[in-house]
């Protein structure tokens, strides 16, 4: 999945959040596995980018409230 940018993130509703939310989530627990099993993810830096998304799209969950 891409990374989302901030003024995409404002513009979607809160199903889209929830649904990228949960994208995200996953890959990030599949990235996860593949280190506990000693691998190497084909993109390292792509875990800082997902955490950074994630915690984008809980800020954003909580302002719209």
């Amino acid at each position: 999945m891409a990374i989302l940018h901030l003024h995409e993130l404002m513009d979607m509703d809160e199903e889209e959040l929830n649904k990228n939310l949960r994208d995200l989530q996953e890959e990030l627990m599949k990235i996860n596995g593949v280190l506990a099993s000693g691998g190497i993810p084909e993109d390292i830096g792509k875990v800082k980018e997902i955490k950074r998304t994630i915690a984008r799209i809980k800020t954003i969950k909580n302002q719209k409230r």
